[in-house]
């Protein structure tokens, strides 16, 4: 009786590795403050050599007005913003009841100077800054590279 059900608990547990191989696993992060819902920073793996990374996230459930207003990460000299047509001084506005989605195509955070390429599937931290929430700690995933 013991061994069937070693045999069992071996299956089932192979089976859920294997599964788990198939199923990708959530990988959004939320972090939260008085005033929204961050929601799944992640910027694209960098190709050695190069010096900046476009950071992407949402802010959703905004119950107060506020404005990103800097960053830092241990893995880049400073940041800035990103996008057609917008300054590189960090100044992101965050409306009230109005989800704001940082994108690859639009306005975005950008790390610049970065000390080393950033590698698929990592987690690095970074520390944001708003005008209203104050510091906030977060970690940005990396993502597979751009198609060329």
């Amino acid at each position: 009786m013991s061994a069937r059900f070693g045999r069992r608990s071996v299956l089932r547990a192979g089976l859920a590795i294997v599964a788990g191989g198939f199923v990708p696993g959530a990988r959004a992060h939320e972090y939260f403050t008085a005033n929204f819902t961050l929601i799944h920073p992640w910027t694209r793996a960098s190709a050695p050599g190069a010096t900046s990374a476009n950071i992407c996230m949402t802010f959703d459930e905004v119950t107060g007005s506020d404005r990103l207003i800097g960053a830092s990460s241990p893995l880049a000299e400073g940041a800035e913003m990103g996008g057609n047509g917008v300054g590189r001084a960090l100044d992101i506005a965050i409306p009230q009841r109005i989800k704001t989605e940082l994108t690859e195509t639009g306005v975005h955070l950008r790390l610049v100077g970065l000390k080393q390429p950033l590698e698929l599937a990592r987690e690095y931290p970074m520390t944001l800054v708003f005008a209203r929430s104050g510091s906030l700690r977060a970690t940005f995933l990396v993502d597979y590279p751009a198609a060329s």
